[in-house]
C-alpha cells in the first residue's frame, strides 16, 4: 500500500502519464488514493473514463482530500461513478498518520 505496484512497461504514453501523476500528487495520502486506484484500474478505463480522471486529478490536493474523506461534499460535477470507484480505493488514514507520527 506504499507504493508503486504495476509496471508501465504495458501502457500507452497517456496512461504512463496518468499513472506517474497518480503516485506523485503531493500529498501522500492522495498519492494512495490515486496511485491505487491508477495501479488496479488504468489499464482498462476507457478514453472518456481518462478524460474524467485527468480532470478530477487536475483539482488541489487539499481539496480532493476534503471530499474523499467527507470532512467536505463533494461538488456535484464529481458525484460520478468513476469518482465514487476512486473513492473506494481510501486508506486508513488515521492509521497512515499514526504511523507517520511513530517514525
Amino acid at each position: 500500500m506504499t507504493g508503486i505496484t504495476r509496471t508501465s512497461a504495458d501502457l500507452d504514453p497517456r496512461r504512463r502519464r496518468i499513472l506517474f501523476r497518480a503516485w506523485h500528487r503531493g500529498i501522500r495520502e492522495m498519492d494512495l488514493v490515486f496511485g491505487q486506484f491508477a495501479d488496479n484500474v488504468l489499464a482498462d478505463l476507457a478514453d472518456a473514463d481518462l478524460d474524467e480522471l485527468e480532470t478530477i486529478m487536475s483539482e488541489e490536493d487539499n481539496d480532493l482530500v476534503k471530499w474523499i474523506t467527507g470532512e467536505q461534499p463533494v461538488p456535484e460535477r464529481y458525484r460520478t461513478p468513476l469518482f465514487a470507484q476512486i473513492v473506494s480505493y481510501r486508506p486508513d488514514f488515521d492509521v497512515l498518520l499514526v504511523d507517520r507520527n511513530a517514525r
